[in-house]
């Protein structure tokens, strides 16, 4: 069974935590790169703030899993 992990500020993902999604708190670039290297293997959606992904650029190859997702 995979998981949803849900990166970014702590306003924009707390509330992702109440339906069960895995919150990582991130808010810098180097908290979100941190937090993206210790997802576990069982992730199977990574939802993102917009900032995450602009922290992330460069890393998201957009293959395989996990299936990336950006909040707009």
């Amino acid at each position: 069974m995979s998981h949803v992990a849900v990166i970014g500020s702590r306003t924009a993902v707390q509330g992702y935590g109440l339906a069960g999604a895995l919150i990582r708190v991130a808010e810098d670039p180097g908290a979100v790169r941190r937090a993206w290297t210790t997802l576990p293997p069982d992730v199977g959606v990574v939802v993102l703030t917009g900032a995450a992904e602009a922290a992330l650029h460069g890393r998201l190859d957009g293959t395989g899993a996990p299936l990336i997702v950006v909040m707009t």
